[in-house]
């Protein structure tokens, strides 16, 4: 079948082009919603009468939403064709993302959020493994680059467009306005996306199947880790998260024993260059995710910004991101991957070093060194690491692979943000921020800055050890 599809796009030059942009514009969507939503939070809270914990619970449902059926979802898709599960995905996300009209308090607000972390967990499983497999002859480091363009672009949109939809519009605009451009997406998909499901006269092997039991075992361990986690010091909360450890302790040992495993771990373990992508993914992605979250109540509450000021000064990072992410990914075609992302690693890290020193009288030009620091250093990481993870896969197991670089990602975020979640707990606890808070959501910002930057580092040497990716 791979075979089949190399044929149909070279035949088809121009097709193969527009697929890729029909992937673009989805996940540029699904960032943009996340971002644009991260600045409303402010203005949430106000509206819903949310206290500090619930508003944390805003992005971290959607995380734990994605998360759940992204593993289960990727090997769907290597069994009955990435295309299908793609659309249900971006079908679902627009639909989901209406049922703000409905909204009216914050905890209806968290469940919509959970909706749309699901389906954006079919998105994500499936649109990098069909991006590599359309450019599997060649330009697959440029396309996977402009496909990690479109989710900085996502980024770049998303406070600025959020800030200024909160402001002028309402805050529930955020959520409703992408709708018809994932229609649009939808449709280019459905036209120019050529099915890729493998049918038995395809293939001699054993007619595929799902893992349940693995399925089952990972959403129940990823949802107690992150409840878990997220609640801490509360009793319940502890053993929630030591029943969290111990399931996955049993997940990895069912994987191993099972015909069909959702992740090969004794595979994964002897191919280095995907282990370590993995790792180093997770490290940075658990680095970056808070920074929108933190600087959305640092620049609104402590500076006295507007949700379409914070947004501008945000914007820097995710426009260096989109500008440099193709760059990067061409050269990665060119030179190994680790040497560019390990130098983005640290180019991150550095941003965090200067944002670990914020204070309530932080000039403006010292947040945008940071900013731009940042930008430059996530662009060079994130295209040269999914390539060189990509190209040590064969074909046949390109949505798992996808799936499980994108599970790095959004599991980095989770983790991130239950700490962030647990700081909230201790620094802040179940009220709504008021001004005689701000010495504690100061300690909070700074605590977490921290801890990223520790993240970053740990990345780096992941990034670098991976050795080299052979051509």
């Amino acid at each position: 079948m791979s075979s089949d599809l190399s044929t149909f796009y070279s035949e088809n030059p121009s097709a193969r082009w527009l697929a890729l942009a029909s992937i673009c514009i989805a996940v540029f969507l699904i960032p943009q919603s996340m971002s644009s939503v991260n600045i409303a939070l402010p203005a949430i809270a106000e509206a819903l009468q949310a206290d500090a914990v619930l508003v944390s619970w805003i992005p971290a449902a959607n995380l734990w939403g994605s998360i759940v059926l992204m593993l289960p979802a990727g090997r769907i898709a290597d069994i009955v064709g990435r295309k299908l599960i793609y659309l249900i995905g971006v079908l679902g996300f627009a639909l989901a993302s209406l049922l703000v009209l409905l909204v009216d308090t914050v905890e209806m607000l968290i469940g919509v959020r959970v909706l749309q972390g699901l389906f954006s967990g079919l998105v994500f499983a499936t649109a990098m493994a069909i991006v590599a497999a359309v450019f599997s002859n060649n330009n697959r480091g440029t396309a996977l680059g402009l496909t990690a363009t479109s989710v900085y672009l996502g980024l770049t949109c998303g406070p600025l467009v959020g800030g200024w939809l909160t402001e002028h519009i309402s805050w529930q605009s955020v959520f409703w306005v992408p709708v018809p451009l994932a229609l649009v997406s939808l449709s280019l998909v459905m036209i120019f996306v050529k099915n890729d499901r493998i049918s038995n006269r395809d293939s001699v092997q054993k007619p595929q199947s799902l893992d349940w039991l693995g399925s089952l075992l990972f959403m129940v361990c990823v949802s107690l880790l992150l409840f878990g986690l997220a609640g801490l010091p509360a009793l319940v909360n502890l053993a929630m998260l030591i029943a969290g450890v111990a399931l996955l302790l049993l997940f990895i040992y069912q994987q191993n024993r099972s015909e069909k495993p959702l992740i090969r771990f004794k595979v994964l373990a002897e191919n280095r260059v995907m282990n370590r992508s993995l790792i180093a993914s997770f490290l940075m992605y658990s680095g970056n995710y808070p920074v929108l979250f933190l600087l959305s109540l640092y620049l609104q509450y402590l500076q006295g910004m507007s949700p379409s000021e914070s947004g501008q000064l945000v914007l820097i990072q995710a426009l260096m991101m989109a500008i440099l992410a193709p760059v990067a990914g061409r050269l990665s075609d060119r030179f190994q991957p680790r040497l560019i992302a390990t130098a983005g690693c640290l180019l991150f890290s550095s941003g965090f070093g200067l944002l670990v020193f914020l204070s309530e009288a932080t000039s403006y030009t010292y947040l945008v060194v940071a900013m731009v620091l940042l930008g430059i250093g996530f662009g060079c990481f994130s295209s040269p690491n999914n390539n060189a993870a990509l190209g040590s896969v064969p074909q046949d197991r390109l949505s798992i692979a996808s799936a499980l670089l994108n599970l790095s990602r959004t599991s980095g975020n989770m983790f991130s943000m239950a700490i962030i979640m647990l700081l909230v707990n201790l620094f802040l606890g179940s009220e709504q921020i008021q001004p005689d808070q701000y010495p504690q959501l100061m300690r909070l910002v700074q605590t977490g800055f921290v801890i990223a930057f520790g993240y970053t580092l740990l990345a780096a040497w992941f990034s670098y050890s991976r050795g080299n990716v052979e051509r």
